[in-house]
Formats: structure tokens, sequence, C-alpha cells
């Protein structure tokens, strides 16, 4: 089943509706998004909708692997990506990067 729905931390959604931040970087519970449907966004604290994505690929990405590139796509640098992946999960080393457009 094509998941619908997306949530994200409160602290990125200026980032999400300014077009900054144009990947989100997930654990393999959450890979599988498919390429072209539409999800519903929300916050993760409250739930409150505030857009909706276009996704547009899920690639496999190790934790190591990671670069100035995609902590650009984040909007941030590549040190506090790091951080904040390892804050979220901690330990990961398998991500999904899931890229989308804001519709």
């Amino acid at each position: 089943m094509t998941p619908t729905t997306m949530t994200f931390f409160e602290r990125f959604e200026t980032d999400i509706l300014s077009g900054k931040k144009t990947i989100t970087l997930r654990d393999e519970a959450e890979k599988h998004y498919v390429p072209n449907s539409v999800v519903t966004v929300s916050t993760f604290e409250d739930g409150r909708e505030f857009c909706r994505l276009k996704i547009l690929s899920v690639e496999p990405v190790l934790f190591d692997a990671l670069t100035d590139y995609h902590a650009e796509q984040e909007n941030m640098i590549l040190d506090e990506l790091r951080e904040v992946i390892q804050n979220i999960y901690p330990g990961i080393q398998q991500l999904y990067l899931i890229s989308y457009q804001l519709l």
C-alpha cells in the first residue's frame, strides 16, 4: 500500500514551504514511499497539516556516505545534518533518501 501521509518536526516546516529543504532522510520503516505519489504533510508534534508533496525518488544511502550536497538539500551543513540524524535515529547506518517537490 502506498503511503499517503508524511510527518516532519515543526522546526523543518519553514524550510519545506520555502523550497530550501528538498529531501528527507528516513529509516527503513519509512522507505515505502512511491515516486510520483502525493502525500499530505503534517507536523510530528501535533498532526497539523501544512502542505502536500510529490515524491520524486526513494534511494538507499549510508550514513557514512552523506555529503555536503545532501546537507545542502536539507538546508544544513554536513555536521549539523549528521547530528540531527543521530538524534532521531541513534547509531543508524542505512538511511533512505526521499526527494520531493512542494505542490
